[in-house]
C-alpha cells in the first residue's frame, strides 16, 4: 500500500486581480485557482442568499499534446470537472450567509499530470476562503459563509496495491481509479461529499473499498493541514461562529441568551452592533413583538438577529400584564413599581393565583425564512418577596418545576426549566 502523497504545495495570493487566488501544485500538476465576487445572482437564488459556481479548463500547454481550448461548446470531460468542483465547494458554505453575491470559482490546469480535479477543489477552497475573508476584512460580510472545510483527492488500485494521489503513470493503468471528496466541521464530524469509484480494470471488493476510503480520508486531513497553513490567520473564517444580534440592551437576557446559545453563535446585543434606535412593539402577542424587534434588528445590521418578547400572564386577570408586563405600571422597566401593582391587583383574590411565564423567541436573517420558538413555564403568584437573584416578576413567581421562586433559584436551575430556554429550545428544534 502506497499512503504517501505527492509533494503539494499552496501558494496563496499568486494573483492581484482576483479576489482570491491561489497556486497549488500536486506533484507535477499545477493549477491557477481564483474566486471572483460579483454583486447579484441567477434569479433561481433571489431572495434565498448568495451562490457559487465553478468553471474549469486544461490549458493548451498543460499536457505533452497540445489541448485545443474549449470553445462555445466545453468538452464532457470538463463540464462533469466543473460541476463536481461546484457541488464540492457549495457543501462547504451556507451560501445564505453570502448576500445576494455570486462567486465564480475558475479553475485553470497549467500542467497535467494525474488529479487536476482534486487539486482543483483543494485549491479552490483556499481561494475561496481568502475572498471571503476579503469581503469580511472590508464589512461587505458580517458572517463567513465557509461554515466547514473541503477537500479532495484521489485514490486507486495500480497492480493490485492500494495507492493514494495517483499520477497520471499510475491513473493510466489504474485496476481501480477513484476520486474522493470530504468536508470536516468545526467540531471535528467529517463527512463525504462525493465518491467517484470505477472498476477501470477489474471489479473490486468491499474490503478494497474500505481500505481505499480510509486512505483517501488520512489523505484528505494531511491536506486540510495544507490549506489551513497556507491561509494562516486568516483561516479563521472556516467554521467561524455566526454573529447573531440581541434584539435588547437588557444585559440579563443578554447573559442569558449567550449562555444558552454561546456555543452556536457569537452573540451580540444591538447596541454593541450599533442600532441605537428604540423599536415600537405594538404587537398584540408576543410572537408579534419579538418578530417585529429582530426583523428590525436584522435589516439594520445585515446579519442574523434574535429577539424574545416575554411577559407574565395572571389567570385571575384574563391574561394580564401579559405583552404589556415590562411596562405595567405605565413606566418600562419598573420592576418594584410593576411588582407592587400586581400584588395590588391580586390582594383579594384566594390561592393558588396561577400564573405563567410565556415567551416567543423569533429569529430573522437575510436570505432566510423567519423561525419563531415559544415555551412557558407554570407557577403562581406570591403575597411576598422571597428571593434576591432574577429580574422583572422573579421574586413573585413560584415556579411548579422548581418549587422555589425564579429569584431564589440559582441561573442554571431557572435556565433548565424557563420560559425563555424552552422558547429556545423550540427554536433550535425547529432549525
Amino acid at each position: 500500500m502506497d499512503e504517501k502523497l505527492r509533494e503539494v504545495t499552496i501558494i496563496p495570493d499568486f494573483t492581484d486581480a482576483a479576489a482570491g487566488s491561489v497556486l497549488i501544485s500536486c506533484g507535477r500538476t499545477r493549477v491557477l485557482c481564483t474566486a471572483s465576487v460579483v454583486e447579484g445572482v441567477p434569479p433561481f437564488r433571489k431572495g434565498k442568499g448568495g451562490w457559487l459556481t465553478a468553471e474549469y479548463a486544461m490549458l493548451p500547454g498543460s499536457t505533452p499534446v497540445r489541448k485545443a481550448r474549449d470553445g462555445i461548446k466545453k468538452d464532457g470531460r470538463g463540464v462533469e470537472i466543473q460541476r463536481l468542483i461546484g457541488r464540492s465547494l457549495r457543501a462547504a458554505c451556507d451560501l445564505s450567509l453570502l448576500g445576494e453575491r455570486t462567486i465564480y470559482i475558475d479553475c485553470d490546469v497549467i500542467q497535467a499530470d494525474g488529479g487536476t480535479r482534486t487539486a482543483s477543489i483543494t485549491g479552490a477552497f483556499v481561494a475561496l476562503c481568502l475572498a471571503v475573508e476579503k469581503l469580511i476584512a472590508r464589512s461587505d460580510l458580517v458572517d463567513s459563509p465557509v461554515v466547514r472545510q473541503v477537500a479532495a483527492v484521489s485514490v486507486g488500485i495500480v497492480d493490485d496495491q492500494c495507492v493514494l494521489d495517483l499520477e497520471y503513470a499510475q491513473d493510466s493503468r489504474a485496476q481501480v481509479d477513484m476520486n474522493v471528496v470530504m468536508t470536516l466541521e468545526r467540531n471535528g464530524e467529517k463527512g463525504f461529499v462525493e465518491v467517484q469509484g470505477t472498476g477501470e480494470g477489474r471489479a473490486y471488493t468491499r474490503g478494497e473499498l474500505n481500505a481505499l476510503l480510509d486512505l483517501a480520508e488520512d489523505g484528505i486531513e494531511k491536506l486540510m493541514e495544507k490549506q489551513r497553513s497556507a491561509l494562516g490567520e486568516k483561516a479563521y473564517i472556516i467554521g467561524k461562529k455566526p454573529r447573531l444580534v440581541l434584539a435588547s440592551g437588557n444585559f440579563n437576557k443578554l447573559r442569558e441568551m449567550r449562555a444558552l446559545l454561546g456555543d452556536r453563535y457569537d452573540v451580540i446585543s444591538m447596541r454593541e452592533a450599533g442600532f441605537e434606535g428604540d423599536i415600537e412593539e405594538n404587537g398584540e402577542t408576543f410572537r408579534e413583538n419579538a418578530l417585529i424587534k429582530a426583523r428590525a434588528v436584522a435589516n439594520f445590521c445585515h446579519c442574523a438577529a434574535l429577539a424574545d418578547d416575554s411577559g407574565l400572564t395572571v389567570d385571575a386577570l384574563g391574561g394580564r400584564p401579559g405583552v404589556h408586563s415590562a411596562r405595567y405600571c405605565g413606566v418600562h422597566g419598573d420592576d418594584e413599581a410593576n411588582n407592587q401593582l400586581l400584588l395590588k391587583e391580586l390582594e383579594e383574590v384566594a390561592e393558588p393565583r396561577t400564573a405563567r411565564y410565556e415567551c416567543a423567541v423569533a429569529l430573522c436573517a437575510p436570505g432566510r425564512e423567519d423561525v419563531v420558538g415559544e415555551g412557558a413555564c407554570e407557577g403562581e403568584i406570591l403575597r411576598q418577596y422571597q428571593g434576591e437573584g432574577g429580574f422583572g416578576y422573579d421574586p413573585l413567581f413560584l415556579s411548579h418545576d422548581l418549587g422555589v421562586t425564579f429569584a431564589q433559584a440559582d441561573a442554571a436551575a431557572k435556565n433548565a426549566v424557563s420560559h425563555r430556554a424552552r422558547a429556545i429550545a423550540d427554536l433550535l428544534k425547529k432549525l
